[in-house]
């Protein structure tokens, strides 16, 4: 089983690089990329996860614009050689300079869509703290995450309009560990009422970026908090220590019948004492499902047999924002923070209780709070 990787020293187990350091079923290795019009003219994203125990490797290119949301998706059986493992059908994904420079490119014409598109680092890459959740005693989550800003140059094609990027904001992510993905496992007892709350916000400001990201349990207590000022490349490097905020909090106005924030205030304290308030206001609203969550077809790590690509569409207008599988959003914000002004993602998605936010089944919808 010696791959193409075993060659270099990045052994973390006596085993080969192909055999994961865990047998756990839902263990998995991700891409993600976001781009996005400050003006609200278009929103785009890219998702490419690898499931070596489960031998399926799928990818999903989406884009938003002009009321549509147009994506193509691909699933193959996965790769051994890692080398292999970040080009599904129609969609690659190439590290040309690790941490600092990304291609992406598309051609799925039956789908509407293609890309070139170079993915150019404004941040250093920032380590998120380690996200560990239990159901019961199986661990349902344990995994890391890297996210980095930056700026997208190139061209894409959404159904008839070819658009273009130059010093379009943007945020990657690498996320590998642990995670509900694919088919659930069989013979085993009714699992219990789902409860899960996350607040990822991930912001461009003119000389700095920021982050937030937050879990809470049911009563709305926080049970992951982390949020950051990002110095800018090219003073910072990742060496650089980040002002990590002492406390982080969210405060949500929702649509009236929807999990669909219609506004945010994000509050942060640093170690000094300094509080930082920040205002989003939504101006585009992006379906994570595009890219594979909670798709009804096309969901993370599913088999759907050697080589297998299709698509979905959709009008946001028709849309029930209320319906499970559009509740998982990343909004494109205007950003207020302290005078200063910006753009971003809010990313939100909110299953289960949620006493805060007045939030009492899988996914109840009373109202605005």
């Amino acid at each position: 089983m010696i791959t193409t990787f075993d060659d270099y020293p990045l052994h973390q187990t006596a085993e080969p690089v192909a055999v994961p350091g865990t047998g756990d079923r839902n263990y998995y290795d991700r891409y993600f990329f976001n781009g996005y019009d400050p003006e609200g003219g278009f929103f785009f994203a890219v998702a490419l996860g690898l499931y070596p125990n489960r031998r399926v490797v799928d990818a999903s290119f989406s884009v938003l614009h002009a009321g549509v949301q147009r994506s193509v998706h691909s699933s193959a059986r996965a790769p051994l050689d890692r080398a292999a493992a970040t080009s599904v059908g129609p969609i690659a994904v190439e590290v040309v300079e690790p941490l600092r420079v990304l291609r992406v490119r598309v051609d799925a014409p039956e789908q509407g869509l293609a890309a070139d598109l170079v993915f150019r680092a404004r941040t250093p890459a920032v380590e998120e703290p380690r996200i560990i959740r239990h159901t019961g005693v199986t661990a349902t989550m344990d995994y890391t995450r890297l996210t980095q800003w930056g700026t997208w140059e190139g061209r894409f094609r959404g159904g008839d309009a070819e658009l273009t990027c130059a010093g379009t904001p943007g945020t990657r992510d690498r996320s590998w560990g642990v995670r509900a993905v694919g088919e659930p496992p069989g013979g085993a007892p009714p699992a219990e009422p789902p409860q899960f709350f996350w607040v990822w916000a991930p912001l461009h400001l003119d000389d700095h970026c920021t982050h937030l990201a937050l879990v809470d349990d049911a009563e709305g207590r926080h049970v992951y908090e982390s949020a950051c000022v990002v110095p800018l490349l090219p003073g910072a490097d990742e060496a650089t220590r980040l002002d990590h905020a002492r406390t982080a909090d969210v405060e949500i106005e929702w649509e009236p019948g929807a999990r669909l924030a219609r506004g945010a205030t994000l509050r942060t304290a640093g170690w000094d004492g300094k509080e930082r308030t920040t205002r989003l206001t939504p101006l585009l609203t992006f379906r994570m499902r595009g890219i594979g969550y909670f798709h009804p077809a096309w969901a993370h790590g599913v088999w759907h047999g050697e080589h297998e690509t299709g698509g979905s569409e959709w009008r946001t207008a028709d849309l029930d924002p209320a319906a499970p599988e559009n509740v998982h959003v990343q909004q494109l914000v205007r950003v207020d923070s302290d005078g200063r002004t910006g753009v971003g993602v809010f990313e939100h998605l909110a299953i289960g209780p949620h006493r805060p936010s007045g939030f009492t089944g899988a996914f109840d919808a009373p109202g605005a709070r």
